[in-house]
């Protein structure tokens, strides 16, 4: 049986961004997997100018219960004015959406 586990893509214009994004996140258990994906040439219109750009891509992996969260996290730490933040549900294999449901709960303190 698959487990639903959502997926976020943003990008970011260097690799120390890349890691501070993700270290932060992971250590506060918004994501369980954290994918470095470039660098990615892109192209695109912005304050009237046609660009482009190197940069680097990151790809979250995380549960439902955190999705929210994670995207706060992004638009407050992110270092664009208006960063690229895109989601979408995916199936995973039932092994590996258990590892992401337990990875991104925080403990119980009683």
């Amino acid at each position: 049986m698959n487990v639903n586990v959502t997926l976020l893509l943003t990008t970011v214009p260097d690799a120390a961004a890349a890691q501070k994004l993700a270290a932060d996140a992971l250590a506060a258990r918004l994501c369980a997997c954290v994918t470095q994906l470039g660098p990615v040439q892109s192209s695109y219109h912005w304050q009237g100018q046609l660009e482009t750009a190197q940069e680097i891509q990151l790809l979250f992996k995380t549960s439902a219960a955190r999705v929210l969260e994670l995207e706060q996290y992004l638009q407050a730490n992110h270092p664009y004015d208006t960063p690229e933040i895109l989601s979408w549900q995916a199936a995973a294999s039932a092994a590996y959406g258990q590892w992401i449901t337990s990875e991104t709960q925080r403990p119980l303190h009683v």
